[in-house]
């Protein structure tokens, strides 16, 4: 079997993967009422924007009642609720495969539009440039510390850096924040606080790049102190556990250099699980920090979601709760 065939097969199988997953989702917020319950809502939310604008010209309230009553209807028959939830199953994975996720109740996108599909696609390039960039900085040290601990296990490095590991897997990330604004921001007020740009943001090219950078720099900062030592731990066990394995034993008995057997035998083969978890961890990343993001007032995706919880959006948390499924 080739290589395109087999990459196809897996293609095929995680789509089918991804179809199954968002029809257990659908069925659980079906099964318990949420939709009817969020549905109902975004219905007497129309109805009660409707009421207001008709009040003015209706002046009849037997006969205003009597339009609100019809739209009521026209509205529970366009959002399907005149049928049982598993009737609109169907539609629903679809809306959400198609990224139809309907409208934002009071949130809007940074151009006006209430789509949630616009307010999304506005949010994710600015957490894909935060978190996902913490994340591959992370990575990359961790990898690089992690090698180098598994190949002096009980030296004073590595006990030293598995401490500072364990406390740094320990830190609450908005505490961690907060502490770099303090200090950074108010004390030293070498970085920014909050937000994207300053106010008024530059308007030539490389200064907004260069802004930007300057914004960024303690949020991404916050986010490596507290995730590096899970990534150095985690790569540290992992080539450990291979450097004892049989094979490398062999290799080593065999009279082979240490730093060959490290790159063939060791690196080799431990590098498959340590780039999944990689990966892993790259697109869960889509999904944004929520504490990390509204303590620096980014405007990503993380942030979006305490927006919409505060605000009781609930299209708007729902349509996250099914990107984040898909993701």
């Amino acid at each position: 079997m080739g290589v395109g065939t087999t990459l196809a097969i897996r293609g095929v199988t995680l789509l089918g993967v991804l179809i199954v997953v968002l029809l257990i989702v659908v069925v659980a917020l079906g099964a318990t009422g949420l939709t009817d319950k969020t549905l109902n809502a975004i219905v007497g939310e129309h109805l009660r924007e409707s009421r207001q604008a008709l009040s003015q010209t209706i002046r009849d309230p037997e006969e205003l009642e009597r339009v609100i009553q019809v739209q009521r209807q026209q509205l529970i028959e366009f959002y399907g609720l005149d049928k049982p939830w598993y009737f609109r199953l169907p539609d629903m994975v679809w809306r959400v495969l198609t990224l139809d996720l309907g409208s934002a109740k009071t949130l809007k996108s940074f151009t006006g539009s209430s789509k949630v599909s616009d307010i999304v696609l506005e949010r994710l390039p600015n957490t894909i440039l935060l978190v996902t960039t913490a994340l591959a900085i992370s990575a990359v040290i961790g990898l690089f510390v992690g090698v180098k601990l598994a190949t002096k296990v009980g030296s004073r490095l590595d006990r030293g850096m598995s401490y500072l590991s364990a406390a740094s897997y320990a830190l609450p990330t908005w505490w961690m924040g907060i502490l770099l604004i303090l200090v950074f921001s108010f004390q030293l007020r070498v970085f920014p606080f909050s937000g994207m740009y300053s106010a008024p943001p530059p308007t030539d090219g490389l200064g907004r790049i260069l802004d930007l950078l300057w914004h960024t720099a303690l949020p991404i900062l916050t986010l490596v102190l507290v995730s590096f030592g899970s990534w150095t731990y985690v790569t540290r066990t992992m080539v450990l556990n291979t450097a004892q394995e049989d094979f490398v034993t062999v290799a080593r008995a065999k009279g082979l250099p240490e730093k060959l057997v490290m790159r063939r035998h060791i690196m080799r083969v431990a590098a498959p699980p340590i780039v999944t978890n990689l990966i892993l961890g790259l697109a869960g990343s889509i999904g944004g920090a929520i504490l990390t993001e509204t303590v620096f007032n980014w405007p990503g995706m993380g942030r979006l979601y305490y927006d919409a919880v505060l605000a009781v959006d609930e299209t708007v948390i729902i349509a996250l709760t099914f990107i984040f499924t898909l993701v």
